[in-house]
């Protein structure tokens, strides 16, 4: 047992050291609260499953995918809908003859929609809305969300484990069932690839090491965006939107599930700081303004 003295002076060696602890957690805290998110509207419920929303930020619009069926079947029901920025549905199909989409992205002149459809990417010509082309992944099983990287596709596939990089029409395997549990969302930001697999959000080296920022984000990990600064938003499909700051802390935002609402693969407006949220068996697009 350690003396009086030797306690007391202890003591007084440490105090500055909790009190620099408990100030640190105090401003850690204080960041997280400060972030929250008001809706803004809720389109009308005429959307058909909606699963994921890509936002074209020339045409001023978001374009919808729309599952409109079984969750992976390839039963030609799919479609892709239209809907302005005031929550009005232009069109619930604009572009139909597909099977499940799900993730969408935009090529870098916009011209382009794709659309992660069961086994392959749909290729959407924006302008005559009509898809042109079908882009096969060898051994693809149930792709998920697609990313645009400077002309590079990376497509999840939840089933098969696997991302695919998809260069010129041609499929490679990026990252294999060794290194994911079960990916959904991809997201190039700055030249690197995050991925959402097994509840966390996870990055991918040059050399395709991965580290996991966040973690515990249960439900079925979806979407994700980076919103400046280092920090990200992610969604949970059975219902939840998580702020994750750079340190890998993280703040739930939006408890769907306290409102019976799915929270799928949404879209970011980093200029409107607006967050478009499809709802899934709801029909509808939710928007929120992260503050």
């Amino acid at each position: 047992m350690p003396s009086i003295h030797h306690a007391f002076f202890s003591a007084r060696l440490l105090r500055p050291l909790a009190c620099a602890l408990l100030a640190s957690s105090l401003m850690a805290s204080a960041q997280a609260a400060e972030h929250k998110l008001t809706q803004q509207w809720e389109s009308a419920a005429t959307l058909k499953t909606p699963e994921g929303v890509r936002l074209d930020p020339v045409r001023k619009q978001l374009y919808v995918s729309n599952i409109d069926g079984e969750p992976w079947a390839k039963d030609g029901k799919g479609s892709i809908g239209k809907v302005g920025l005031d929550g009005t549905v232009i069109a619930a199909e604009w572009v139909t003859g597909l099977n499940c989409p799900k993730g969408l992205a935009l090529s870098d002149d916009g011209k382009t929609l794709y659309a992660a459809d069961a086994d392959a990417v749909a290729v959407i010509d924006v302008d005559a809305a009509r898809i042109t082309e079908r882009i096969a992944l060898p051994g693809a099983e149930r792709l998920n969300d697609i990313v645009n990287s400077h002309g590079t596709l990376y497509v999840s596939d939840t089933k098969a484990r696997k991302v695919y990089a998809v260069k010129d029409g041609q499929a490679t395997v990026h990252l294999d069932e060794s290194a994911l549990a079960g990916p959904n969302g991809v997201l190039v930001h700055d030249d690197i690839l995050y991925v959402l697999d097994d509840n966390s959000l996870k990055r991918v080296a040059a050399d395709r090491s991965i580290k996991v920022l966040a973690s515990g984000m249960e439900g079925g990990v979806d979407g994700v965006e980076a919103i400046g600064g280092g920090d990200f938003l992610v969604s949970v499909w059975s219902g939840a939107l998580w702020y994750v700051p750079a340190s890998g802390d993280k703040q739930l935002l939006f408890d769907g599930k306290a409102v019976k609402t799915n929270t799928a693969d949404f879209a970011w407006d980093g200029a409107t700081k607006m967050v478009y949220v499809p709802t899934f068996f709801r029909n509808s697009v939710m928007a929120f303004r992260l503050e």
